[in-house]
């Protein structure tokens, strides 16, 4: 993990399915749990979603809460 991959969770909207458009963090520990048992998706998705997975699961969720305020850098 890279610690730019803690504001990309924050800043990276969901690309498809059920959640598309919703921000990574924002996704349902049920659905970031359904990766875990059948796959992520190659790259970079499947990379964050992995990670956000990875936190949801040991209740560190509100980690993110202060980088969501965060001016995203351009």
């Amino acid at each position: 993990m890279k610690p730019e991959d803690l504001l990309l969770l924050v800043t990276r909207q969901m690309p498809f399915g059920k959640y598309k458009g919703r921000l990574i963090a924002d996704l349902p520990g049920h659905y970031l749990n359904w990766f875990a048992r059948e796959g992520f998706p190659p790259g970079e998705i499947g990379r964050l979603l992995a990670l956000m997975q990875e936190i949801d699961h040991n209740g560190l969720s509100p980690l993110l809460d202060p980088l969501r305020s965060t001016p995203r850098m351009r």
